[in-house]
C-alpha cells in the first residue's frame, strides 16, 4: 500500500475510533482510586512494580518494569501468570439450566460433553451480540461460565431478566455469581509443564476446552484449558487461599 493509502487508512480508523463510548472512556480514566474494586493480588501488583490503571472499575496491572513487548515475547517463548480476577465468573444450577442457556447463546450446550466448554457469544432478542463468554458444562445441571468485566453490568441484568420469565413459567434455573473467586489465566508453552508441579491431575490429559474441578497445590480449583492466541491454562480458585495454591515466586523459578 502507497503512502497515501496508509494515510487514508489511518484517516479511517482514526474515525472509527471517534465512535466509541465516550462516557465509558471517561469513566475508565477519570474515577478515582478509592472508587477501584482490587483483586486479591493488587499488593503483590504494586509491590513488583505494577503499573496500575484503572480498568472496568478495577485497579489493574497494564504493565511491569519490562516493556510490554517483552512480556509478550516471554509469554509466547515461555510463560505468564495473569490476574484476571476483574472478570465475572458465575454458574447457572437447575435441572434446566441447559434450555435456558440455550435461549441466551449460540452455543449447542445441550450437545456438550460433561467436563467440556467452548467459546460462545452472549445475545439479545434480534441475534445481535451483548458479550463473548466462556462456558463450561460441569455437569448436566451445571453450568459454569464467564463474562466480560467491561459488560459484567449489563450481562448480568440481561441474565437475570430471562432468569426471571423462565423460573415464572416453572423452568428450574438459579444462579450464583462467584465473587468470592478469583481467575487467573497461566499462558504459553510452559503452562501446563509449570502448572503440573502443582496437581497430580495428569494435565496431558486435559484438552482445549475441557473442563475439570481438581486440587492445586492442596485446594479445590476450577481449572479450563482455553483461549484465543495461546495455549491458556485459566484456573478459577478461592481468593482466600490464592497464594497457597500458586506459590508466586516457586512459579517464578519454573519459567
Amino acid at each position: 500500500m502507497r503512502g497515501g493509502g496508509l494515510w487514508q487508512l489511518g484517516r479511517s480508523i482514526t474515525r472509527r475510533l471517534a465512535h466509541v463510548d465516550k462516557c465509558a472512556i471517561s469513566r475508565r480514566c477519570f474515577a478515582s482510586e478509592s472508587d477501584l474494586k482490587k483483586t486479591v493480588l493488587y499488593d503483590f501488583h504494586v509491590a513488583n512494580g505494577g503499573k496500575m490503571v484503572p480498568f472496568a472499575g478495577w485497579s489493574m496491572p497494564i504493565q511491569y518494569k519490562d516493556s510490554i513487548m517483552d512480556s509478550t515475547l516471554n509469554c509466547r517463548e515461555n510463560g505468564s501468570l495473569f490476574d484476571v480476577s476483574h472478570m465475572c465468573g458465575l454458574s447457572l444450577k437447575g435441572k434446566d439450566c441447559l434450555p435456558f442457556l440455550e435461549k441466551l447463546v449460540i452455543a449447542d450446550v445441550a450437545g456438550l460433553a460433561p467436563g467440556t466448554g467452548t467459546l460462545t457469544i452472549l445475545t439479545n432478542e434480534k441475534g445481535g451480540a451483548i458479550d463473548d463468554s466462556v462456558i463450561a458444562k460441569v455437569t448436566n445441571e451445571h453450568i459454569y461460565l464467564v463474562v466480560n468485566a467491561g459488560c459484567r453490568d449489563k450481562d448480568l441484568a440481561h441474565i437475570e431478566e430471562h432468569m426471571k420469565a423462565f423460573t415464572s413459567k416453572g423452568g428450574d434455573v438459579s444462579w450464583h455469581i462467584h465473587d468470592e473467586r478469583s481467575l487467573l489465566a497461566l499462558q504459553g508453552p510452559l503452562a501446563a509443564p509449570v502448572l503440573q508441579h502443582l496437581t497430580k491431575e495428569d494435565l496431558s490429559k486435559i484438552y482445549f476446552n475441557d473442563f475439570r474441578v481438581l486440587d492445586i497445590n492442596g485446594v479445590p480449583c476450577y481449572l479450563t484449558r482455553t483461549g484465543y492466541a495461546a495455549l491458556i491454562d485459566s484456573c478459577n480458585c478461592p481468593f482466600k487461599n490464592l497464594k497457597i495454591v500458586l506459590p508466586l515466586p516457586r512459579l517464578h523459578s519454573l519459567m
